[in-house]
């Protein structure tokens, strides 16, 4: 994987387990499950108690890292591109090592790897490492056998947890931003069809204070169109055509985006990106899942117009994808999800077709075996991208795999959302630090004795908490014990069921103070 250092000295991380996902165009990918991080030093005993606290908590973080699952690679194949990139390359671009070549954006060890790079001798033991999901899976309609891939590429640049990584950097990186390439391989010939998923491409923030749902702020001091405009200039450069659908809601505290998201796209007057907006959640409400094809119908011409990238028997390219849906909702996990999903579907019905698996007439959805694994792989993809960034499994996969929604999906939804509440509150800024160590955000600076760790708390971080503990029991103490009379009761209860509800008050009140928050980031990047 590379080295790293951190106040010790130099550690190399290496993969120490891989279990093989399955084979691509004839080239084994490999799921990494297991690593091992080795010290270069013998010993930590150069270092004082301090700095041993800090190594151990550093070594943590990389390791919290590694245990996030999601790393694939492979040894003689570039993962990082798509079957249309790879098949306009050069021969001189070919000769090159998978290191040299790879797509950086998607390069999860790039950083690990940067004494590797000028020493061509180690790229042989030194492959690019991507992170998000990969399923490969062989599948059979008509007694026709072909393989049909999803791999999700997380880029590594802006990247981190849901809700301390949100918009976009200055150089235009979105939050979140997942390549999601569909592979389909049939007796020599292949197709693909590629989506991106990726944060509102403006300067906004949506820091953890407590509440349920933290307000976005969009930021009143930079000028948003700069990084906007960089976003799409690359998003035109790689992909071709934009379509952006914008899945948010257009009512309550996400209106203010999507009107600001809209007036940007006017005010960038570039006739490659098109804006769709899309209520997911007031079309579907009450269970009316059905309404999702409204969506889809809308953008069929545009579905049909962009194409998607195919190659015959023989090697010869009979179609390239020249645009790209670039979807998202606020995290660009769960309604992004169910609508790549349906897109998906849309171009795998023609590229069957094409291929000749499927007869004319013939609908995916009518092949019962195949469906099955369609749904649950897409459910999968979604539940991977959404622990990579919320912390949780996905919410409404119910849908993805079963094709409605349950009142047993709704139940787990909540749960999920329940989980994601306490991580993105209380573990996130540690999720935030490892992911910045460990992609070289953050560099571990041996001239420093000090690190950002050792953060003392304000007084009301220990002693709030314990008021309302205090109260809130003695709340119940008094009401399982009455008093002699129950104006005495009623007295106590009151006034400790008032103290409680004003130190829960003062608590919400001072929100960020109280979450867990990064430490290893500059504050103004913070901001």
């Amino acid at each position: 994987m590379g080295t790293i250092r951190l106040v010790a000295g130099t550690y190399l991380i290496i993969i120490t387990k891989k279990k093989k996902v399955g084979d691509l165009l004839g080239h084994a990918v490999w799921k990494a499950m297991d690593f091992d991080v080795i010290s270069y030093k013998k010993t930590v005993l150069h270092l004082t108690d301090n700095q041993m606290q800090d190594n151990k908590a550093f070594l943590s973080m990389i390791n919290s890292v590694l245990l996030t699952d999601g790393f694939y690679f492979a040894t003689d194949y570039d993962l990082t591109h798509t079957l249309q990139r790879l098949a306009n390359t050069s021969p001189e671009f070919q000769e090159m090592s998978l290191l040299e070549r790879a797509d950086q954006r998607f390069v999860w060890n790039g950083h690990l790897l940067r004494e590797f790079m000028p020493q061509p001798e180690l790229h042989r033991f030194a492959f690019p490492v991507v992170h998000g999901f990969i399923i490969m899976k062989s599948c059979c309609i008509n007694g026709k056998i072909f393989d049909w891939n999803i791999i999700s590429r997380r880029s590594c640049f802006r990247a981190g947890v849901r809700y301390y990584v949100r918009g976009i950097d200055s150089e235009g990186h979105a939050a979140n931003f997942v390549e999601t390439e569909q592979i389909v391989q049939y007796s020599g010939g292949k197709a693909s069809f590629v989506q991106t998923r990726g944060s509102i491409p403006f300067y906004w923030s949506q820091r953890p204070n407590l509440k349920y749902k933290p307000k976005p702020q969009i930021s009143k001091t930079i000028d948003h169109l700069d990084g906007f405009q960089r976003h799409f200039d690359s998003q035109i450069i790689i992909y071709g055509k934009q379509v952006i659908l914008n899945l948010i809601d257009q009512k309550g505290t996400e209106k203010q985006l999507e009107q600001a998201f809209d007036k940007m796209v006017s005010s960038l007057g570039n006739g490659m990106v098109k804006y769709i907006a899309f209520d997911f959640h007031k079309e579907c409400s009450r269970m009316r899942w059905h309404r999702l094809q409204l969506l889809v119908d809308m953008v069929t011409e545009m579905q049909d117009e962009y194409g998607y990238f195919l190659v015959d028997v023989d090697g010869n390219v009979l179609v390239q994808q020249e645009g790209m849906f670039r979807s998202n909702c606020m995290d660009c996990l769960d309604r992004t999800n169910v609508i790549q999903s349906l897109l998906a579907r849309r171009s795998l019905q023609s590229q069957l077709e094409r291929l000749g698996v499927l007869h004319m007439g013939q609908r995916i959805e009518d092949q019962a075996d195949f469906e099955k694994i369609y749904k649950n792989a897409w459910a999968d993809n979604a539940n991977a991208c959404a622990k990579q960034y919320a912390g949780t499994g996905a919410l409404k996969t119910d849908f993805t795999r079963t094709g409605k929604r349950t009142q047993w999906g709704l139940v787990m939804d909540g749960w999920n959302s329940m989980i994601r509440y306490y991580k993105n509150n209380f573990s996130d800024g540690f999720r935030q630090d490892s992911i910045d160590l460990f992609l070289g955000n953050y560099a571990i600076d041996e001239a420093d004795m000090t690190t950002p760790l050792h953060e003392t708390k304000d007084w009301k971080f220990l002693t709030l908490p314990i008021i309302m503990v205090v109260a809130f029991s003695m709340c119940i103490i008094c009401l399982l014990m009455a008093g002699d009379t129950w104006t005495e009761t009623l007295a106590y209860v009151l006034f400790w069921g008032t103290a409680s509800f004003v130190t829960a008050g003062v608590i919400l009140f001072n929100g960020r103070e109280f979450v867990d928050a990064p430490k290893l980031v500059q504050k103004e990047k913070m901001d």
